[in-house]
């Protein structure tokens, strides 16, 4: 078996602003909207936008009624800590900064050399709408 991830689910609190925020994120992450879906699971209770690429499929999922009000808390357990994608260099990281800051993600991190990651490993973290850390990654070897 190889190691790869085929696809990602993450629940969040707000599905329709959800959906208006990763519309924006995933092509600037190089998804094609063309390849976005969306469902529903009924025995399940949750809906379902799924952004399709080759190399995988994230889920955006609605929370169950019960969950509804509860807050993102990445710390939890059972939660996604951040999700980072890898960038090919440096300099793709910093054009993708100002996108980013444009579609309203908040700023956690801006691009910057983060040696306590790895001498040589320079990053951008940020948070969508609902507090989920995600992070765009790139580590000379």
């Amino acid at each position: 078996m190889q190691p790869i991830i085929d696809h990602l689910q993450i629940t969040v609190k707000d599905f329709k602003k959800a959906e208006a925020f990763y519309d924006k994120l995933m092509p600037i992450l190089g998804f094609d909207l063309a390849n976005k879906s969306k469902g529903r699971v009924d025995k399940h209770e949750f809906d379902v936008i799924e952004y399709v690429h080759p190399n995988i499929t994230i889920g955006i999922n609605s929370p169950r009624s019960v969950y509804d009000q509860d807050t993102v808390n990445r710390r939890k357990p059972g939660a996604i800590h951040h999700l980072a994608f890898r960038a090919t260099s440096i300099d793709e990281i910093d054009s993708l900064y100002p996108l980013i800051k444009d579609i309203g993600a908040n700023i956690v991190d801006p691009p910057q050399y983060y040696p306590q990651h790895g001498e040589k490993y320079y990053a951008l973290f940020f948070k969508d709408l609902d507090g989920i850390k995600l992070e765009i990654m790139f580590e000379e070897k």
